[in-house]
């Protein structure tokens, strides 16, 4: 049998194998992808907490140095998640100042890495968000004589359609993550593998299945949220109309 054909029909057993995972329920590909969501939701929800009211007084503040912080924030968007994962693990590391609270190399270790990555992308976009709004409803808001925090509940209220996505967006970060988590949790079995780690360590090993089942499921989260953002920016716009 010609290579090509023998690679093709490989493939096609490889690809059922992993969709009768998915479908199956596989113990271990569900324990993964579990895990996965809880650390990437868990992350999301604290860089949301974060980041938003970040952004928003960056746009609704003005002090020396602001533009500096913004072009921070923004060129931290960027960052390689290696490096945050290597700044993590020697703040947790046993010799590193937070060291005495023992959780390198844990989903807590994962969360702190995750978050520190998509902050500056939440924020950076709810600054942007914010600041349109603000041009629209500040002389609204300063008739009304409303406080720094007021006008950042406000517009952040305001907004939370449109921040839906953003949210959306950092978490997308960081489910897809592999970098970091990998060098913070260590992607020790059953405890802090999560799908990227796994999809790395399993195609390594040769076991395509799981590998393939893995990438399938994460590529139909991506799928939904997209689909989300999408919908979630739709909504925006007709609450605005």
């Amino acid at each position: 049998m010609p290579s090509g054909e023998r690679f093709s029909g490989g493939a096609k057993i490889n690809f059922f194998s992993a969709w009768d995972l998915v479908v199956s329920g596989n113990p271990t590909l569900m324990a993964i992808v579990r895990l996965s969501l809880a650390v990437s939701l868990t992350a999301a929800v604290i860089a949301g907490a974060v980041g938003m009211p970040l952004g928003a007084s960056l746009a609704l503040t003005r002090f020396p140095g602001r533009a500096t912080l913004i072009v921070l924030c923004n060129a931290m968007m960027g960052l390689p998640p290696v490096v945050v994962g290597l700044a993590v693990y020697l703040l947790l590391s046993r010799s590193g100042p937070l060291g005495a609270m023992g959780i390198l190399f844990t989903p807590a270790a994962m969360i702190v890495a995750q978050t520190i990555l998509i902050v500056p992308i939440i924020a950076a976009l709810t600054r942007q968000t914010v600041e349109d709004l603000w041009s629209e409803y500040s002389d609204e808001l300063n008739s009304m004589e409303v406080g720094p925090v007021g006008r950042v509940a406000t517009l952040l209220w305001d907004a939370r359609y449109s921040l839906m996505t953003t949210l959306l967006a950092g978490f997308g970060r960081a489910i897809a993550e592999v970098g970091a988590v990998m060098i913070v949790g260590g992607n020790i079995d059953g405890f802090t593998r999560t799908m990227t780690t796994s999809i790395a360590l399993e195609t390594s090993k040769g076991d395509l299945p799981l590998a393939m089942g893995l990438g399938l499921v994460l590529i139909c989260i991506v799928l939904a949220i997209n689909a989300a953002a999408w919908v979630a920016r739709l909504w925006s716009e007709r609450q605005a109309g």
